[in-house]
């Protein structure tokens, strides 16, 4: 019962780590991008409010 935990327990680990490193599809950096894009535009609104308080 031991060893079925501990191989269950490695190969999600191994799942795991082997899908965390893959490249990113180019839908997925665009995605990311737009996120990036769509934060900074928040900071700089919240900075202008701020300043305008």
């Amino acid at each position: 019962m031991k060893k079925a935990i501990i191989s269950i327990v490695t190969a999600i680990f191994m799942f795991s780590f082997a899908t965390s490193c893959r490249e990113k599809t180019a839908k997925e950096k665009v995605e990311d991008a737009v996120e990036s894009v769509g934060d900074g535009i928040e900071d700089a609104a919240d900075e202008v409010e701020d300043a305008v308080d």
